[in-house]
């Protein structure tokens, strides 16, 4: 049986399919975590995030992994009080979340963890598949715009070809241009190397003719 009182809590209500941030904190942040809650869902995101006081058991732990599955967007709360904590449900969540990334491709943004306070980025205990990713500081759990604008984007759907997404969330690489766009460039390549080429052969013609010169 789980534990009356958990160090992690989220909604259990439906969420639009595809689309829902799943909130994973420590209890002690629970403030926190309820601010970027709100500001998200004032913005029409959908966010599994629940305070009431849970018992817990198996039909609700299910619950949750079910929606570890099924969530678009994984936003963990990283903090002094994360730090912390050497146990707790929500290291449990994070493990669930970062096992997920290995099934998920490299170009699909999963996780988007958040830090509170001035926790260091290099300090912070977490799995390795966080560090592979952008983090982003909301100190208190104020939200900004700019934050809620990149949460959206996340979550909109994909349209137009590969090469029109945005860079790798994980690596910061830009995806490759698209086949057109690669082969104007070797066209154009391969008209300065002709190029050249032509101009060494004329340079060199010269130079032999001044030596053959009395």
């Amino acid at each position: 049986m789980m534990p009356a009182q958990m160090s992690a809590r989220v909604s259990i209500q439906p969420a639009t399919p595809g689309g829902a941030v799943f909130l994973s904190y420590a209890s002690q942040d629970a403030a926190a975590a309820l601010r970027i809650c709100d500001a998200l869902r004032a913005a029409g995101v959908e966010v599994w995030f629940d305070q009431a006081e849970l018992a817990g058991g198996d039909v609700w732990d299910r619950k949750i992994r079910g929606q570890l599955a099924s969530c678009a967007l994984f936003l963990p709360v990283i903090s002094a009080a994360t730090q912390a904590r050497r146990e707790g449900y929500f290291r449990l969540e994070w493990k669930l979340a970062a096992q997920r990334t290995h099934m998920i491709s490299e170009r699909t943004a999963f996780l988007l963890p958040v830090v509170i306070d001035d926790t260091r980025d290099a300090e912070a205990d977490v799995p390795s598949e966080f560090r592979a990713v952008q983090w982003t500081r909301l100190p208190a759990g104020e939200v900004t715009a700019a934050f809620v604008a990149r949460v959206k984007k996340l979550l909109a759907p994909v349209v137009g070809p590969v090469a029109d997404r945005a860079p790798d969330q994980r690596s910061g690489l830009q995806p490759s241009p698209a086949p057109e766009v690669g082969r104007a460039l070797r066209a154009r390549l391969g008209l300065a190397a002709a190029g050249l080429a032509v101009l060494l052969a004329v340079v060199a013609g010269v130079v032999l003719t001044r030596k053959d010169d009395p």
